[in-house]
């Protein structure tokens, strides 16, 4: 036995467990009133016991842990302590001898088999260890014992803490054969088909996971986490849409889930629909600052400045309110501990919210800018804290520059003013051949393009872009080649396999082409509103004009943008619907007036607005 002594506390937490009730008070704990006429309480450890257990330790203190473990699973053994048993399953995982934890775990079981702990312990160390074949009766077992109202939590919890394992198809194989016992009663059906189908999905099974996600709202159309299942499995499974829209038609259905799914939409670059999720949030609850500044942001994409003006001040608007609350109330007590006194220093003390404000500005400024009113857009970047500029600032008052001429200026401004985000000379220059671009200035833009790849030749955007302004040069072999390049470089760019397409189709060249690479391209991103465009535009142009209108449709309203509202006018003018394309047309022109696709759209079919 070595002579050294270990420290008080790890001997008395190694005890604790034999000890129970009786476990070592603290030195300075003040005795019962009446211990002087207490009898004293007996431990139930004997010397034998005690000598193994302190032994144990002290072996485990010197690196020991086998000749650790050894002893305390015997002492464990022989008393059928659940302390024992739980620190000789410590001693185990510290010594990394994964299968003596599970061992143990297992006759910790078998000894004591009401212990919910050592029936935890087991499964964590299953999961741990990747041992999927013995998962089954451990998970239904740990339920069994669940009261039955708490039972549909414990089963909501499983995906989640099988999502380590390595094999997905086997964890929902597993998961099946644990939950059979609980898929038909009523308490648990909605809970184990929500926990199946977010297995199915986490295994690369999405037509299950869809099959899961509905029977669970067949029985409970309201039931939050099959919706919030479809919602993930909108990206896999467009069926999986038709579940989630059910569910928001309901007047019970939560907002929450509503803010998701517009930020699904998000995702998929449908922000005119998620635009329609957003008002009908902020129509029941106005004071979520969060949407107003969202839907601010959607309306100045789409080009709608009045509506994204009045959402974004709404949101400064209930920012203050906030603020002025949280100050009135400290006032009133300045002592208090209240949850809305981390809501006070939205500026100073979080950073996110803080930049929150910033972006509401620099939106603002665009706003104002698409309105024609200069003076008002530099006004909102006035509000940006010199501190606080950053390369998305600079471009903002760069384009400002530039529209009232001063082109010179707004080139330098992106080159070289300081940005708290530290662009690179990347960055630069693509902001400032945006500054050109915006300006028509296409052979410059070009040119400065052009110089950019050449320094770096392997760069894909800078490639991109530069085929974007050879396109507006009517240079269509060098926009091909380029774009050709990106396609070899990057095989899964949608972009470049979609600004293919849609250039030869636009040009009524090489149809079949064109068609297998806009197909390509929505292989790659299915719900981008601009790759549907192309896709109704190639149709348009191989005569299939029906198939046309419903992509150009969809388009239209997944993300309304001039030049889509300039194909679909055609499509519905060329069809002999006039008073829609007409109507298509204002509608796109109301967005961006001086756009060349629109422009040359009613030029060329005679048509005036």
């Amino acid at each position: 036995m070595p002579r050294r002594r270990p420290a008080r506390l790890v001997i008395a937490a190694a005890l604790a467990g034999v000890l129970g009730a009786n476990a070592l008070a603290a030195d300075d704990a003040p005795p019962p009133a009446d211990a002087a006429s207490a009898p004293p309480a007996n431990s139930a450890m004997d010397g034998a016991l005690f000598f193994d257990v302190l032994a144990a330790e002290m072996e485990a203190q010197n690196g020991e842990l086998g000749e650790a473990f050894g002893r305390m699973i015997a002492s464990a053994r022989r008393t059928r302590d659940e302390g024992l048993f739980e620190r000789a399953v410590e001693l185990a995982v510290a010594a990394k001898s994964g299968d003596k934890a599970l061992a143990a775990a297992k006759l910790w079981r078998s000894t004591l088999p009401d212990s919910t702990t050592a029936l935890s312990t087991q499964l964590h160390l299953l999961v741990a260890l990747n041992k999927t074949g013995d998962l089954a009766e451990p998970i239904r077992t740990l339920i069994e014992k669940e009261d039955a109202t708490d039972r549909g939590a414990v089963i909501a919890s499983l995906p989640r803490f099988l999502s380590s394992l390595a094999d997905k198809p086997r964890a929902l194989a597993v998961a099946g054969q644990a939950l059979a016992p609980f898929a038909n009663q009523a308490s648990t059906r909605i809970a184990v088909h929500t926990a199946l189908g977010r297995l199915a999905l986490a295994a690369d099974q999405p037509e299950a996971a869809l099959d899961h996600a509905r029977r669970a709202l067949a029985e409970d159309p309201l039931a939050p986490g099959a919706v919030l299942l479809a919602l993930e499995l909108m990206a896999k499974q467009d069926e999986a849409e038709t579940l989630v829209q059910a569910y928001l038609a309901r007047p019970e259905a939560l907002a929450p889930v509503r803010l998701a799914y517009a930020r699904t939409l998000d995702q998929q670059q449908r922000i005119g629909e998620a635009a329609v999720q957003l008002r009908q949030v902020l129509a029941q609850q106005p004071d979520q600052a969060a949407a107003w500044l969202s839907l601010g942001a959607y309306m100045v994409d789409l080009h709608e400045p009045d509506e994204a003006i009045r959402a974004l001040e709404r949101f400064l608007t209930v920012v203050r309110t906030a603020e002025a609350a949280a100050d009135r109330a400290d006032r009133a007590d300045p002592e208090a501990d209240r949850p809305e006194r981390a809501d006070r220093a939205l500026r100073d003390d979080k950073p996110d919210l803080r930049g929150m404000v910033d972006l509401a500005h620099l939106l603002l400024a665009q706003a104002n800018e698409q309105r024609g009113d200069l003076r008002a857009a530099t006004q909102w970047l006035d509000k940006i804290e010199p501190a606080r500029v950053d390369m998305s600032t600079l471009a903002r008052r760069a384009s400002l520059l530039a529209h009232a001429g001063q082109v010179a200026q707004a080139r330098a401004l992106v080159r070289e003013a300081p940005a708290r985000d530290e662009p690179d000379a990347r960055t630069r220059l693509l902001a400032e051949a945006q500054v050109l671009r915006d300006q028509r200035q296409w052979s410059e833009a070009y040119e400065l393009l052009l110089g950019g790849l050449r320094q770096a030749p392997e760069d894909t955007t800078l490639m991109y872009e530069l085929a974007m302004v050879a396109d507006r040069l009517n240079r269509y072999d060098d926009m091909e080649a380029l774009l050709r390049r990106v396609m070899a470089l990057k095989p899964e760019d949608q972009h470049a396999h979609n600004a293919l397409g849609y250039s030869l189709a636009d040009r009524n060249l090489r149809l079949s082409e064109a068609l297998g690479l806009v197909q390509r391209a929505a292989s790659l991103a299915p719900h981008d509103p601009f790759i549907i465009d192309s896709l109704g535009w190639v149709q348009f142009r191989l005569g299939h004009h029906d198939e046309a209108l419903k992509l150009l449709r969809r388009s239209n309203a997944a993300r309304p943008h001039v030049e889509v509202a300039a194909h679909l006018g055609e499509v519905l003018w060329t069809m002999g619907q006039h008073d829609e394309a007409i109507r298509v047309w204002r509608e796109g022109r109301a967005r961006e007036a001086d756009n060349d696709v629109l422009q040359e759209t009613l030029t060329r079919l005679k048509v005036k607005l």
